[in-house]
């Protein structure tokens, strides 16, 4: 069930499956059973979940443990005009209006959308949401990650902020997503192989279980930590 390091000595525990087993449902369990029995644990970090349209799936949003929410990417992302009447521009491609430091205006540039399937990832948004949530900072107890996927890899700064979380040795939980085709993504793979890290892969007939040892294994790292 789990590999990479011995259970009990990793503070780095990283959650990974096909998609739609259930990753998300497992790492928002845990928090709530540990919320429960450790009133006042101090948890930072972020998951995200489907945005639903009707029966169709329209793209994903970040959810922070402190509650605020904002979109991650989507499957109808259109910026349309950028002024009335002015510069039609299409579904994959983003036209800013370039200012110099003096406030004149220098003319326009564009650049596609990162896309992750049909999905737009929304790199603005995501980091403004993430980013805070990975500071370290004295008394937080536990980080939370869903996930360190390709999506969330389009942000530059964000596996940076991951590997200074693991490097301050606070206990680290997350979910990554399996290789494609026999190929991992070069973030998750070195995070997959970070010499600190337990790595947990979930199915269907074993996410009782799998929650149960997840939660057990951070409380003991919480009675060191």
């Amino acid at each position: 069930m789990a590999m990479a390091a011995a259970p009990g000595s990793s503070k780095c525990l990283l959650v990974t499956g096909p998609p739609g087993v259930g990753k998300t449902t497992l790492i928002t369990r845990v928090l709530e059973a540990l919320r429960t029995s450790h009133p006042h644990l101090t948890v930072q970090g972020f998951y995200t979940r489907e945005v639903r349209e009707g029966a169709a799936r329209g793209g994903f949003e970040v959810v922070t443990l402190d509650g605020r929410r904002g979109p991650l990417a989507s499957s109808k992302l259109r910026l349309g005009l950028i002024e009335a009447g002015s510069l039609p521009v299409d579904d994959d491609v983003l036209v800013v209006r370039v200012f110099s430091e003096n406030g004149g205006e220098e003319g326009l540039e564009s650049f596609r959308w990162p896309t992750v399937g049909k999905y737009k990832v929304d790199v603005a948004s995501f980091e403004s949401l993430a980013l805070p949530q990975l500071q370290i900072k004295e008394g937080i107890d536990l980080f939370i990650v869903d996930e360190v996927g390709k999506m969330e890899l389009y942000s530059s700064s964000f596996f940076p902020a991951v590997l200074r979380v693991l490097d301050s040795n606070i206990p680290f939980l997350a979910t990554i997503p399996v290789p494609k085709f026999g190929r991992d993504i070069p973030g998750v793979a070195r995070l997959r192989n970070h010499p600190g890290a337990t790595v947990f892969t979930l199915n269907p007939g074993n996410r009782d279980a799998m929650k149960d040892t997840i939660y057990s294994q951070i409380v003991n790292l919480l009675r060191n930590h």
